[in-house]
């Protein structure tokens, strides 16, 4: 145990060292070398030529897209496997109703039975890595051991990798262990288990990120955010964005989005002509960390150094920052490929697939032609947007908090809560459509609080007390509203143009965060004005679009909190009062005024 910056943090106790740990793998997993990772550019250069020529990874047209290349997936291996996917806490009830729940006794033996020999003429490699900035006292050390090349290329993208790390563990710095094998890639054997109380993570069966890039969703979220609940942090599914005004003032925002619904456009988010001034700064594009800070506010962190994103749809319009950043030193996993060997996807403007992302001569017939989750990986830096401060070791100062999902009707395009209690509660029942960013339907509208369903590692009710009882050490809270960028008229357009127009939406948040302008009160939480307090200048919308993106339809919301009611009831007796107080507020508001 130990103490950082005045939070007691809390470590498993460890009797294995470093090296002991690994030989022990080794001497199940039986590989034919082990090889301990350093992340420099020799490395790289070998590993890359040992990747081309065992074809796992395929070079892109060299003058276009400089040192870039493509890498396919099993095609039973392509998302998250939420139903494999387990907590291994020693009560089920801890795991919550949120979690797939296995015994750590069951799990360590399934392990050792799918590990045994799993390695046999493959290389183990060992990549120490640290989450967070190399000096912050936020920032957390792991180990991930693995037998997949493409693993420890997008580990050294995604985390600050290498002999420094591994030295500072051997002195006696905790860790997590992380443990990875691409075995048989059979689905039959695909398993993800964690073990919060033992900073413990077992992987295998899939090669794809967020099931083989263990310092991302396993690490990031699923451990660190039982952690955080025990030494009094947040670990979350957020991004986190700079805004700069034109009078050079910067207020930053962390926002919680369900995969494939906007996150990464927003942390890149380009101001339109009609802002000139304005800039927008990214701090991190899918997780964020956020402490107490000595001065009463809530400080966040971007744990990741690179990016993993959905590349279909990214384009020099939607998304010109990340366009341009993936122009280079990229590895794409699942894209289609042209006739000259340059990337492609669905969203592109010109280029015309030649192969298919299964490697196959692009037919139609067959689907898209890159799969609809394919990915990009590269380094934080190349971002045009990035912001030096996503190098500062206490982060950046939080002032709103946005949660948003992928909704054709229900939700407007924003409202803000009237407390932070009612922001729990906004953040509880957020939903969106689901995406091929998780295996199973998609198009299905799916109950996501704080975009943690899949992610958070214990019971959501003792989550959700968590948030709440932030408020008794945070004297500054940041405010909390709810965005939805997807909102549908009858004829199945979109209401918003989104993009870029988006800033419009964060201006009124920062305006109402600087107490500037009024709002509507509403049952649900507070509403622009449009027109008046919201700023529509230069933009073309109907009164019948208005209408529908700023209004509330109390017949919708008395039927989406009364599912949101039976939604709840699978996690009591642990639903905090006080979250269940503000949903029965918000519901006689409903009633009394429908």
């Amino acid at each position: 145990m130990s103490f950082i910056c005045g939070v007691q943090r809390i470590m498993p106790e460890r009797t294995q060292t470093l090296s002991q740990w690994v030989d022990a793998v080794a001497q199940l997993a039986q590989p034919e070398r082990i090889q301990w990772c350093n992340g420099s550019e020799a490395e790289w250069e070998v590993l890359s030529r040992e990747m081309l020529a065992q074809g796992e990874m395929l070079p892109l047209n060299p003058k276009t897209y400089p040192h870039c290349y493509l890498h396919r997936s099993d095609p039973t291996d392509v998302a998250r496997v939420e139903q494999v996917t387990y907590i291994c806490s020693p009560q089920k009830d801890d795991a919550g109703p949120n979690n797939n729940w296995m015994s750590p006794k069951d799990a360590h033996s399934l392990y050792e039975r799918l590990f045994s020999g799993c390695m046999r003429n493959r290389t183990l490699y060992v990549v120490p890595y640290c989450m967070g900035p190399l000096d912050s006292p936020w920032s957390q050390l792991g180990v991930e051991i693995t037998d997949s090349r493409y693993v420890v290329a997008n580990m050294r993208l995604m985390t600050r990798m290498g002999e420094t790390i591994q030295k500072r563990i051997q002195a006696g710095e905790p860790f997590v262990r992380g443990q990875h094998s691409l075995g048989d890639l059979s689905p039959d054997h695909r398993y993800i288990l964690h073990y919060p109380a033992e900073n413990l993570i077992q992987s295998i069966g899939s090669g794809y990120g967020g099931n083989a890039l263990l310092g991302k969703k396993c690490h990031a979220l699923r451990i660190a955010s039982w952690n955080a609940r025990q030494e009094g942090w947040l670990a979350e599914h957020m991004l986190i964005v700079g805004v700069e005004n034109p009078e050079g003032q910067i207020y930053y925002l962390a926002a919680a989005f369900p995969s494939s619904c906007g996150k990464t456009n927003l942390a890149m988010l380009v101001p339109p002509p009609s802002f000139p001034g304005w800039k927008v700064w990214t701090v991190g594009d899918d997780i964020a960390w956020m402490h107490v800070g000595h001065d009463g506010r809530l400080w966040a962190i971007n744990p990741e150094a690179g990016y993993f994103g959905v590349v279909p749809g990214t384009n020099a319009t939607t998304n010109p920052n990340a366009f341009r950043m993936i122009q280079r030193d990229t590895i794409f996993t699942n894209v289609a490929v042209t006739s000259d060997g340059e990337p492609w996807w669905e969203g592109l403007s010109f280029g015309t697939p030649a192969i298919d992302w299964r490697g196959r001569p692009y037919d139609p017939v067959n689907g898209p032609a890159a799969h609809p989750n394919s990915r990009f990986t590269t380094r934080a830096e190349q971002n045009p947007a990035w912001s030096k401060h996503s190098m500062d070791p206490m982060g950046v100062p939080i002032t709103a908090i946005l949660f948003g999902g992928r909704r054709a009707h229900v939700a407007p395009l924003v409202y803000e809560a009237k407390n932070w209690a009612h922001g729990v509660l906004t953040g509880c029942a957020l939903a969106s459509e689901t995406t091929a960013a998780a295996s199973g339907k998609t198009g299905v509208v799916r109950r996501d609080p704080m975009a943690m369903l899949p992610f958070c590692g214990y019971h959501f009710g003792d989550y959700w007390r968590h948030w709440i009882n932030l408020r008794d050490r945070v004297s500054q809270l940041p405010r909390i509203f709810h965005v939805n960028w997807f909102r549908q008229g009858k004829d199945g357009k979109f209401l918003w143009p989104g993009y870029g127009e988006n800033l419009r939406v964060i201006q009124w948040i920062l305006e109402r965060c600087e107490n500037r302008i009024t709002a509507q009160d509403s049952p649900i939480g507070y509403l622009p004005t449009p027109g008046s307090d919201f700023n529509l200048k230069g933009l073309t919308l109907d009164q019948g679009a208005l209408g529908e993106l700023f209004g509330v339809d109390r017949k919708d919301w008395i039927d989406e909190f009364e599912n949101l009611e039976s939604f709840l009831l699978d996690y009591e007796p642990r639903v905090p009062i006080e979250l269940k107080e503000a949903l029965q507020r918000v519901q006689r508001e409903l009633s009394s005024q429908s």
